[in-house]
Order: C-alpha cells, then structure tokens, then sequence
C-alpha cells in the first residue's frame, strides 16, 4: 500500500510556483476591482450631474372667461390663476456635495 501511495501520479502538489503565481493573479484582480469599481462610480456621478443640471422649473398661464349680461357689463364667468415654480441649487447638485474622511481626533481620557 505504502508503495501504491508513493508511485501514485493523480495528485496535485502545491510548489511555492504555484503559490507565488496564484498570490500574484489574487493581487492583479484586487487591483483590477477596484479600478471597475472607481469607473462605475465615476460614470453614476456623470448621470447624477445631468440629473441635477435639468431645469425643473415650470410655469402655466392663468385665464379668465367673461360673461356679457345685456347692458349690465361683463361679469366673470371663470377664473383660474396661473402657477409658477422656479427649481433652485439644491445642496448637492452639480457634485457640490463630497464625501470625505475627517481627520483623526485623538481618544478622550478614561476616567
């Protein structure tokens, strides 16, 4: 049995080749993450810049109907006020909102 284990072929051994070339593959796809992850949040934040630069405003005229009574004059008939909205800067339009690390404040003392 012992020499059925020695001559057997079938196995896989792990040589520090194999570990280097897998620890090397693990890195570069590490790095590689996070350049996709850096694109993806850099291309949300163009859509998010166009979102925010849109012009929401919008404004619709009011109008009145008049009524001819005879010789009493026009009398108003109907009447609807007209609207207007005007879209200001929000706080974080146009990437004017960041996000960042504060610097470190030391621990207060333990009492």
């Amino acid at each position: 049995m012992l020499r059925k284990f020695w001559n057997d072929e079938s196995g896989f051994i792990a040589s520090s080749e194999m570990v280097l070339i897998a620890t090397i593959c693990v890195i570069g796809l590490i790095g590689g993450l996070v350049e996709v992850q850096w694109a993806v949040v850099g291309e949300l934040n163009d859509v998010s810049d166009a979102i925010g630069s849109l012009n929401q405003s919008y404004q619709f005229a009011g109008f009145t109907s008049m009524k001819t009574q005879g010789s009493g004059g026009n009398r108003i008939k109907g009447q609807v006020a007209g609207s207007s909205f005007v879209d200001t800067v929000d706080e974080c339009d146009n990437n004017q909102c960041t996000i960042g690390c504060d610097a470190p404040t030391p621990e207060a003392p333990k009492m």
